[in-house]
């Protein structure tokens, strides 16, 4: 089993905020995530400039795509991004627009898993040949006190199962990594936990060494 990547979610309000952090962290991440927040708060503008700083990472644009896939594909993927993601929620032809246009690029549409959805849909999300899901406990269900579960390892297990790769996020903390140990996660994202901590280089390295630890 493949050792799972380390992804820092770049959720701040602008972009000079969003380079100190690169600046402490891009060396100790295998991805950089343009985060929902700074997506909104930048535009596109702000994939661009962290893919010509950081051209061997890999980039995400986190902007939870709802419609118009090809022209928000576009958008992204023409400044560097190698991954995208759209909501579950979104139509599949909405899905299926995003990625024609992300395989142009060779990019990757990533869904993200918020609310109710079902595995059905996910069947469908892979016939449109969608191969990456991003299982995801929010900032709202983690302020009224939502650990990871059963239910939650037993979903993420049989979305992988299924073929995707997955990757999870969620308030994840170095001492949650051993509760997926058995599952073939494609990468653990963390923002805040990261980038707020007292030395984020250090808190970097303790996600480092729970991964080795649990998929070495």
């Amino acid at each position: 089993m493949k050792q799972p990547l380390l992804q820092i979610a770049l959720d701040h309000l602008d972009i000079p905020s969003a380079l100190k952090t690169t600046r402490t962290l891009a060396s100790e991440v295998d991805v950089l995530e343009v985060g929902t927040i700074l997506c909104c708060a930048e535009g596109a503008h702000a994939v661009e400039i962290i893919r010509s700083l950081y051209p061997d990472h890999i980039v995400v644009a986190d902007i939870k795509g709802a419609d118009a896939g090809s022209v928000l594909a576009e958008m992204m993927f023409s400044r560097g991004a190698d991954w995208m993601t759209l909501i579950c929620c979104a139509p599949y032809e909405t899905m299926e627009a995003a990625y024609r246009t992300a395989s142009s690029y060779g990019g990757e549409i990533q869904i993200e898993l918020y609310g109710e959805w079902t595995f059905a849909q996910a069947r469908q999300w892979l016939n449109i040949g969608i191969t990456q899901a991003i299982y995801h406990r929010g900032r709202d269900a983690q302020a009224a006190g939502k650990g990871w579960d059963e239910q939650d390892l037993e979903k993420i297990t049989r979305l992988s199962d299924m073929g995707f790769k997955v990757s999870v996020t969620g308030g994840l903390s170095p001492e949650d990594l051993h509760q997926f140990k058995e599952i073939p996660v494609q990468s653990f994202i963390a923002g805040r936990t990261l980038y707020n901590a007292h030395n984020p280089a250090e808190a970097a390295e303790e996600f480092r060494k729970a991964i080795h630890r649990n998929w070495s």
